[in-house]
């Protein structure tokens, strides 16, 4: 019986159930493993003058690492060679890593910190995206902007000339932490060969091997990099762990000896990457019978100190920005700014949860002005087949943008709910506000424009003299499945029982570079090579015997494929036009919720929600993903309020960041549309980012509703509703 489109038991779910997981703090590499620190920066932006041990101090017992002991290039390699793996004289946020050490004990490590004195020279620092654009003080280059971005369609001014209506608005978007269960955590030690191995919690493999490699100047050969159970990554575990892994490697190669580096939560929350803040302002021209005409939008996003993944965020972000909408004319202008605040970097989203709240929430603002419901709105402009998207992609197949809309609409009753809250709100009486708000969102699903060609991922399938057909790729499970999903395809695609297939550990000693386990990418485009591999196996296995583990003593070679891009996918990376993906998904989502008059508080009583996915391969895990993105996404809407001062983060505890517990997680009504995608495997897309991008202006939207005011920063936060309701009374 096919496994795709079921629901098998996870693969991994019984260990973690019962315990029997080992994650990387569970590993024991033995007595004379030592446990890795690090010295940290205690100013936003300045120069290091000194640095003073304690004379009186043992330090001897200590292994002490500076910028002096990288025995290859001193910077942590991505997108651009600007960030430092350990700071030499430079300070430009704070939290920047200065020094490690280790100890065989790990209290004892944490507290030798304290016996080390930094002398700064401190410069001011810069804190805000207005700041860094008023150019008081340079952080880089010449205008303080890392990245720049245009998209041009049509003649946005002549449009505006005809436009019946012109709308604008202005939204502001916060960090965010990722908060998964696991902190950031690796080992690392020197094989026997000289190999440098790391063992870790972390979501890209290769990212980690490739900023070794530059680290310590090796090739790939000689380092090796093991994903270890891991605990969630939501992006939090994309870049950052090359830096991490990166110290951890650096004790171990001058120690001899095992190392061990585990952050505590407040380090983790406090150091490491965040989504990126933004500020976003609409400008739009709107025909008198609500069709839209022209889009002219600026984006600017903070992305701290350093590159990191900056510009593909942004990127993302800026091709998402007009919405799941046909526009004949639009402008999209983006940047992204420096500012001393630690580096920001992968969220799940990745940039276009905030640019489709601003999208989202200005048709809400549109609606109103013209005096249209906004479902009416959103109806005669949705993306459908035939349309094209602000690049001028022609969507030729898998829209399912307007069934996703209308199967919500009708479940979710929105319709009805309208008429009867504003009946509710009119009521004086009643202890509370009621409102209903809607969204629609799009997302791409896989790297952006010919980002897939330029990674030239691979992935294999070998049959094992264990009689067992085993996936290799460097695919990441970090809960979201995919050791059972790529089991799925792998199993259907050659006809054998699902038992039959199993994942291997992800190990960049063992499996090809199937690329980061991000951008909704893994059961799409991953999982495709996964199908591709196993039909090349599956044709050579019709000439072998039957009994598996015989047919393994002949056909003992690995079926590996590599990306091929589809033909009808043509994209210009210098003009930023043409098929910026190759397909997108679609989610709409309607948020039913009631406000407290006394103390402003927002309660959820009810989401519902349609998602088009292309095909659910394992439809449980679908619905949980959706689940799991929801209440995230009503996290950064109502919750996660990151507090910074002087660029340090000032609530980096669980105590005093708010994140959604399950009592603060509504029913939730998921239907799964599929509109299949001819390049997925058995059609599916990517659903993972997906389910983010549209609670923040469900919300915002439902709060309209209930109180007549517009709330364009997020998180929507009892103090801003009850200042704005004040700033409105008379």
């Amino acid at each position: 019986m096919p496994s795709v489109g079921r629901s098998p038991s996870r693969r991994e779910g019984p260990d973690k159930l019962c315990g029997a997981a080992k994650y990387i703090d569970d590993y024991d590499f033995g007595p004379e493993t030592l446990h890795g620190v690090t010295l940290r920066s205690t100013i936003p932006r300045g120069t290091i003058k000194s640095i003073t041990f304690n004379p009186l101090y043992p330090w001897k017992d200590f292994i002490i690492v500076t910028s002096k002991d990288i025995p290859g290039e001193n910077v942590v390699a991505l997108i651009e060679a600007d960030q430092p793996l350990l700071a030499e004289t430079v300070i430009r946020h704070p939290m920047e890593p200065i020094l490690l050490l280790a100890h065989p004990n790990r209290q004892t490590a944490y507290e030798a910190l304290k016996q080390i004195t930094v002398e700064y020279e401190a410069l001011p620092g810069v804190f805000t995206i207005e700041e860094s654009l008023a150019k008081k003080q340079l952080l880089h280059g010449t205008d303080n902007v890392f990245k720049r971005y245009l998209i041009e369609k049509g003649d946005v001014a002549a449009a505006f000339k005809e436009a019946a209506h012109i709308v604008e608005g202005y939204y502001r978007l916060p960090h965010q932490e990722q908060a998964y269960i696991e902190n950031n955590g690796v080992a690392s030690y020197v094989d026997k060969d000289g190999t440098i191995v790391v063992m870790g919690s972390i979501q890209c493999p290769f990212y980690v091997h490739k900023a070794l490699m530059k680290a310590f100047h090796r090739d790939g050969s000689q380092v090796r990099v093991i994903q270890t159970t891991t605990g969630g990554g939501f992006g939090g575990k994309e870049e950052y762990p090359s830096i991490i892994a990166g110290h951890c490697a650096l004790l171990a190669l001058k120690s001899g000896k095992p190392v061990k580096m585990i952050y505590d939560r407040h380090e983790d929350m406090a150091a490491t990457t965040k989504r990126h803040p933004a500020v976003v302002r609409h400008r739009t021209g709107v025909a008198k019978d609500g069709r839209l005409v022209a889009q002219d939008i600026e984006v600017v996003m903070d992305a701290g100190a350093y590159v990191t993944l900056s510009p593909v965020v942004l990127s993302r972000g800026t091709l998402h920005a007009s919405g799941p909408y046909d526009c004949p004319n639009v402008r999209v202008r983006a940047s992204c700014v420096a500012t001393s605040t630690p580096p920001n970097g992968a969220f799940r989203g990745f940039g276009a949860p905030q640019t489709l709240f601003a999208a989202e929430l200005h048709m809400e603002k549109i609606a109103a002005k013209l005096g249209l419901d906004s479902l009416e709105l959103r109806r005669k402009n949705l993306l459908r087949l035939g349309s094209t998207t602000s690049t001028g992609q022609l969507l030729t197949q898998s829209v399912g943008a307007e069934e996703a809309l209308e199967k919500t609409v009708k479940k979710s009753g929105y319709l009805k709910k309208r008429r009867e809250y504003d009946a509710w709100n009119q009521k004086g009486s009643n202890p509370t506000w009621r409102g209903v708000g809607l969204a629609v969102c799009h997302h791409g699903a896989g790297f952006t424009g010919s980002g897939e060609v330029m990674l030239a991922s691979r992935a294999s399938v070998q049959l094992g003299k264990d009689g067992l057909v085993h996936v290799l790729a460097a695919s990441t499970e970090i809960g979201q499945g995919t050791n059972t999903m790529f089991a799925q395809v792998a199993a259907d695609a050659l006809g054998l029982p699902l038992e039959k297939v199993v994942v291997d550990v992800p190990d960049t000693a063992r499996v090809p570079n199937s690329g980061p386990t991000v951008a909704s990418r893994t059961t799409m485009v991953v999982g495709g090579l996964v199908r591709r591999a196993a039909l090349l196996l599956k044709a050579d296995l019709r000439y072998a015997p039957k009994d598996l583990k015989k047919a393994a003593k002949i056909l003992t070679k690995s079926y590996e494929v590599e990306y091929e891009r589809p033909t009808d996918v043509v994209w210009d990376d210098k003009t930023y036009k043409g098929d910026a993906y190759g397909c997108y998904s679609y989610a709409a989502m309607v948020v039913d919720l009631e406000i407290d008059k006394l103390t402003y508080e927002v309660t959820v009583r009810e989401v519902t929600t349609a998602q088009d996915v292309g095909k659910a391969i394992h439809p449980l895990f679908v619905e949980g993903q959706i689940m799991g993105g929801t209440a995230q996404g009503l996290g950064y809407a109502l919750l996660e309020a990151p507090v910074y001062k002087d660029g340090f983060m000032a609530n980096s505890q669980l105590t005093n960041y708010i994140i959604p517990t399950a009592l603060d997680t509504p029913p939730m009504d998921v239907s799964i549309v599929e509109k299949p995608y001819s390049n997925g495997p058995f059609g599916a897309k990517g659903v993972g980012e997906l389910p983010l991008d549209v609670p923040g202006p469900a919300v915002a939207a439902a709060v309209f509703h209930a109180t007549g005011l517009w709330l364009t920063e997020l998180p929507i936060l009892p103090e801003r509703l009850c200042a704005a309701a004040l700033a409105e009374a008379p």
